[in-house]
C-alpha cells in the first residue's frame, strides 16, 4: 500500500492540490453533513469511498483527543477506502466542527451515544456489508467502550494506540492526580493539568507536527480540562476492569515507545480479551501516533491493518 501521508506537507495534508483535486486524483467520492444527537447538538460526520468499487465493508473510525475526523486522519480514510471499504467518521463533542465546549468531554457516554447513533445509521443503509471499528488514542477508548456496549454488532475492532491506560510520563504530576475529583467538581474546565503538549510526544517527524498545527479545524491543543482529565483516568480504570469481556475479532498495534498511551495497558487489554481471534504487534521504537513516523513504518504499520481488515472481511462472508 501507499498511505496518501507521503503526498503531504506541513502546510496541508493534500499536498499541492485542493482537497476536491485530491479526492479526484484517489477516485473517492466524499460526503459531508451534520446530523443532531440526543441532545440537539450538531455533529460533524463524513465518509469516503472509492468511485467504481463494490464495496467489501465498513469501516468506522474515531478519532483521538485535539484531532478531528479529518485532516490528516482524512488521509487514513482515504488509505482505507482505496482499499474497498466504505468509511465513516464524525467530529467528537468539543472537537473540529461539532459543537460542544472545546476539548471538554466530563462524560465519556455522550460521546459514545454519539458514535453509536452515526454508525448505526450507515450500517442501517448498508445491512449486508461486514463493519469494524477502527479507533486511534482516545478513539480506541471510545470505540473498545461501543463493543462492550455492543457486542455483536460488529465483525472486527482495531486499536492504534488506544487509550487503554495512559502513560506514568504523561499524567497530572503529584499531587495534582490526587486533587483532580476536587479540581474538577471545583472548575471543570479549569486546565490545570501539567503535561506537555501532545503533538510533541506523538509526532516522530517534525514537519507533522507542523502540519498538525495547521488545521484551520484545530480547536483542541493544550492540556485538557480538569473534568476531562479525571474523566480519562476513569475510562481507563473501566476498560482495565472489563476489557475481558471484549469477543470481538481484535487486532491491537501500538508503538513501544508510546509516552501518551501505555502500551503495557493495550497488551494487558490484548491478553485479557475473551476474543478467540485476536492480533497483537507492538512495534519497537515507534511512538504514539503511527502515521507520525518515518515512511518505511508508517507503510509497515497499515499495511499491517488493511491486511488484517482483508483477511477479516472474508471471514464475516463466510459466516
Amino acid at each position: 500500500m501507499s498511505h496518501p501521508m507521503h503526498q503531504a506537507h506541513e502546510e496541508s495534508p493534500y499536498g499541492n492540490l485542493t482537497r476536491e483535486e485530491f479526492f479526484k486524483k484517489h477516485q473517492i467520492i466524499h460526503q459531508e453533513n451534520f446530523m443532531l444527537n440526543k441532545k440537539k447538538m450538531k455533529i460533524f460526520t463524513q465518509s469516503w469511498r472509492l468511485d467504481s468499487t463494490q464495496l467489501k465493508g465498513i469501516v468506522a473510525m474515531v478519532h483521538g483527543y485535539t484531532s478531528d475526523s479529518g485532516w490528516i486522519n482524512e488521509l487514513t480514510a482515504v488509505a482505507i477506502a482505496k482499499a474497498g471499504f466504505l468509511v465513516c467518521a464524525l467530529d467528537l463533542q468539543g472537537h473540529g466542527r461539532s459543537d460542544g465546549l472545546g476539548g471538554h468531554i466530563p462524560n465519556i457516554q455522550f460521546v459514545v451515544n454519539d458514535c453509536t447513533q452515526y454508525f448505526d445509521s450507515v450500517k442501517f443503509n448498508q445491512p449486508k456489508l461486514p463493519a469494524f471499528l477502527y479507533g486511534e488514542s482516545l478513539g480506541g477508548a471510545i470505540s473498545l467502550l461501543i463493543c462492550l456496549q455492543q457486542s455483536y454488532a460488529w465483525d472486527g475492532l482495531i486499536l492504534n494506540g488506544a487509550m487503554c491506560g495512559i502513560s506514568a510520563k504523561f499524567k497530572p504530576m503529584w499531587p495534582l492526580e490526587k486533587l483532580l475529583p476536587v479540581a474538577a467538581f471545583i472548575a471543570p474546565t479549569w486546565k490545570i493539568v501539567v503535561s506537555k503538549p501532545v503533538a510533541s510526544r506523538s509526532y516522530k517527524e517534525e514537519w507533522k507536527r507542523r502540519l498538525v498545527a495547521n488545521n484551520p479545524n484545530r480547536r483542541v491543543s493544550g492540556k485538557p480540562p480538569a473534568a476531562t482529565a479525571l474523566e480519562f483516568l476513569r475510562v481507563c480504570d473501566y476498560i482495565r476492569t472489563h476489557c475481558h469481556e471484549l469477543e470481538v475479532p481484535l487486532l491491537i498495534v501500538h508503538g513501544e515507545e508510546d509516552l501518551v498511551c501505555d502500551y503495557r495497558a493495550a497488551v494487558y487489554a490484548y491478553e485479557s480479551a475473551a476474543s478467540k481471534d485476536k492480533t497483537l504487534k507492538i512495534f519497537p521504537g515507534v511512538w504514539h501516533m503511527l502515521v507520525g513516523e518515518p515512511k518505511e513504518t508508517v507503510e509497515l504499520g497499515f499495511g499491517t491493518i488493511l491486511s488484517w481488515l482483508g483477511d477479516h472481511v472474508s471471514k464475516a462472508k463466510s459466516l
